[in-house]
């Protein structure tokens, strides 16, 4: 079911020349920023009261990430779930109201009610735009991302590039995982950090064969591994932004202290 209602979906698309992301374009993208970072955003409002990034509106990923988790049965049949949302969005594009609003009341007393779009948008715009919503992805508009590779390559480039590997255990339905990759792990200053320095893997515990004897347990772990392949620092548990990145300088001292010591 959930093929054909994607293919009828981009048929409609295709027959009436509506896309959602070019209604979002022109009818949205001057309040609604596309993406911001998680922590970014945390930062914005819950210490300096929206006078870092002086946003007009909630951006697309915190209204995707409150619409899919709080609108219907996220854990349900995706079809229903589906029309679920975009009948909410529907009716909220006509009918704004802050008290039927997803968003967090801490956030929503920056901003006043939108203006409603009847008369503004087409009923096969507003089925455009919530499709658009809908499959939105944040690591889509990400511009610098972590590369990612395999354990067997990492060895390899660790090797020549005398960097330390980090390997991610994660798990399907880790509820911390998914919050770091959401909030963490897309930080410009923390990719850039991994990226000069490391060289990363990624495993669930559940389907990837885990390497150096680790073990299936608490996820998220960070496991670190030297140049040669030796397994150094097992780290358990989610992060926030600032205590990562000193976790990640961390284990470069004493990497840099175990190597000493063989001299």
């Amino acid at each position: 079911m959930q093929k054909i209602l994607t293919i009828n979906l981009l048929f409609l698309s295709l027959l009436f020349g509506v896309d959602g992301e070019e209604v979002y374009q022109s009818k949205c993208s001057s309040c609604h920023n596309i993406y911001i970072p998680a922590s970014t955003l945390m930062e914005n409002f819950m210490e300096e009261d929206n006078s870092i990034l002086n946003l007009k509106a909630p951006t697309i990923n915190q209204i995707v990430f409150r619409l899919k988790s709080r609108i219907g049965d996220p854990k349900g049949d995706e079809d229903i779930h589906r029309m679920e949302v975009s009948s909410f969005i529907a009716d909220y594009l006509i009918n704004p109201n802050r008290e039927k609003s997803v968003c967090l009341p801490e956030i929503l007393k920056y901003f006043k009610t939108m203006p409603t779009m009847k008369g503004k948008l087409t009923e096969d715009e507003i089925e455009a735009v919530s499709e658009f919503l809908y499959e939105y992805k944040s690591s889509d508009y990400i511009t610098k991302k972590l590369n990612y590779i395999s354990f067997k390559e990492s060895l390899k480039r660790a090797k020549k590039e005398h960097k330390i590997i980090m390997v991610e255990l994660t798990a399907e339905h880790c509820h911390f995982c998914k919050k770091m990759d959401r909030e963490v792990m897309v930080e410009s200053d923390v990719i850039e950090a991994l990226n000069k320095d490391f060289i990363v893997v990624k495993l669930d515990v559940n389907k990837d064969k885990l390497p150096l004897g680790l073990k299936k347990g608490m996820t998220p772990t960070f496991a670190f591994v030297n140049s040669n392949g030796e397994l150094f620092s097992v780290i358990h548990g989610a992060w926030h932004k600032e205590d990562f990145l000193d976790l990640l300088k961390y284990i470069q001292k004493k990497s840099k202290l175990k190597r000493e010591l063989k001299k």
